[in-house]
């Protein structure tokens, strides 16, 4: 194992929450709450790493300028890029040509950093060197972002002026050297194929260790709670293979939202879901785990992961669980493509919790949904389960009884997740979605159905269009989950 740090927790930007922090100035974040979320983060919660969200908004390049000089106490205590850890989240020009050159804006930032680190702690420790390439579908576009860094950013310190002097002697050196590039896979093909692609970018490299980030949150909303769980679990198997193969220590990271159909992680049950990705290393911790529940909670729940160790991945039969993917992704889309209109009304309402747009990621690429566009994940989920429709059900009427004993096999907590998910279902949605019948017969799971959640879900069903309190009414059903989506 790697002497160095590898944070077990990875709190992220994601704007999953009900409540708004108590340092936050509105109830949508901004920047300077971010600033002051990622030292929270830290300096009370115990969570070893942030992610700084470049996409998508006016990017902060002076993050660690501000948070070295604003709370220099904690700091000096705790070094960034030594005891805690800044992770920059990319855009990807190949898919985001609009946001392609923040990318490098970016980049050019972390000497920047360096620098400013350099001067506060007096050492060469630099305080972020890795950053997360979202929608990542081959090992040409990691080893871009490392090469542009390598070869541009730092390289261009030893072009020569006409008078034969280095660019260095008249801004300094640029440091670090090299950064380490995070592939996010996050549709079905390329999670399939991450190991090919993260097998292809380490070749030819003297790496110590490669991290690998899966999303959760995006495979669930394009294919289906279900077979969002099988492609982690077919990932993580053939990313552990690939570290046997190669030597190179590879830690994987799973991007987990509190809904069961976003991956279920909540302070009280982080036992349950590292048993469910036990070769996981990072888990994240998203705005609903860090503000929706108490803080003794919240940093409990921390402090469990973080003095957890990652085991074995379980293993999975590929070509069972693709079959399984297939059929229930296939009907999936069917049942979402009926709902559309609806999610779509639903959504307007949902509040905003951070002053940004997200990528816009895959849904929007995918031809195979007929023209269908659909919010992103966050707000999608959440006017579901406004509706009283939790979209975990969604495609399982695919499945045979075999198929559900073999994903109970693989699976240990789909079954709990599934419970918690239907606590939050209106019964009447089963009138109007035949389908969801069927699955919840076929799932036969003992659970109780939360009366204050189908109280405020029938008054949103029955007065969408005719109410100014539905955006309240939505907040009331989303503090009953402890997550708004």
């Amino acid at each position: 194992m790697t002497s160095f740090k590898i944070p077990r927790c990875m709190s992220t930007q994601h704007p999953d929450n009900v409540n708004a922090p108590f340092f936050a100035e509105s109830p949508e974040m901004g920047g300077e709450d971010e600033i002051q979320e990622a030292y929270y983060v830290f300096s009370h919660l115990s969570c070893d790493e942030q992610m700084w969200d470049c996409e998508g908004k006016e990017v902060d390049n002076f993050v660690v300028k501000k948070l070295l000089s604003k709370y220099e106490a904690f700091f000096r205590e705790r070094q960034l890029g030594k005891d805690i850890f800044l992770t920059l989240r990319v855009p990807n020009p190949t898919v985001e040509k609009d946001e392609a050159k923040i990318l490098l804006e970016t980049l050019e930032s972390i000497p920047r950093s360096f620098d400013t680190a350099q001067l506060f702690y007096q050492n060469d420790i630099p305080p972020i060197f890795e950053v997360i390439l979202p929608m990542t579908a081959s090992a040409l576009s990691l080893d871009r972002v490392y090469s542009y860094y390598r070869d541009f950013v730092v390289g261009k310190q030893h072009m020569l002026f006409s008078d034969k002097s280095p660019i260095s002697d008249w801004i300094g050196t640029f440091e670090p050297e090299k950064i380490n590039v995070i592939p996010l896979f996050e549709d079905l093909d390329h999670m399939l194929d991450a190991r090919k692609i993260t097998e292809e970018y380490i070749s030819g490299k003297n790496l110590d260790y490669q991290r690998v980030f899966l999303a959760r949150s995006d495979p669930a909303m394009n294919y289906g709670d279900l077979s969002a769980i099988l492609m982690n679990k077919i990932a993580l198997m053939n990313l552990q293979q690939l570290e046997e193969d190669s030597g190179v220590e590879i830690y994987p990271i799973i991007g987990v939202g509190s809904a069961p159909f976003r991956g279920n992680l909540k302070p009280d049950n982080v036992e349950s879901i590292m048993n469910e990705y036990p070769s996981v290393h990072t888990f994240t911790v998203q705005s609903a785990f860090k503000y929706d529940y108490s803080h003794d909670m919240v940093r409990d729940g921390i402090q469990k992961i973080n003095e957890s160790s990652r085991k074995k991945a379980h293993f999975i039969d590929e070509e069972r669980a693709q079959d399984i993917i297939a059929r229930c992704s296939t009907e999936y889309r069917k049942q979402l493509i009926r709902l559309a209109p609806v999610i779509w009304d639903v959504s307007n309402f949902v509040p905003r919790r951070r002053k940004r747009k997200l990528h816009i990621g895959l849904f929007g690429y995918s031809r195979s949904m007929e023209g269908v566009k659909l919010p992103r994940a966050i707000g999608y989920c959440c006017a579901l389960y406004s509706i009283g429709l939790p979209p975990e059900l969604l495609g399982l009427n695919a499945l045979t009884e075999k198929d559900l004993d073999y994903v109970r096999d693989i699976s240990p907590y789909f079954d709990h997740s599934m419970s918690d998910a239907l606590k939050f279902m209106n019964p009447a949605v089963l009138d109007s979605v035949p389908e969801l019948k069927r699955a919840v017969n076929l799932l036969d799971l003992d659970y109780e159905t939360d009366e204050e959640h189908r109280k405020i879900t029938t008054y949103i069903s029955e007065n969408l269009h005719g109410s100014k309190d539905i955006q309240e009414s939505i907040l009331r059903a989303a503090n009953q989950r402890g997550f708004l989506g």
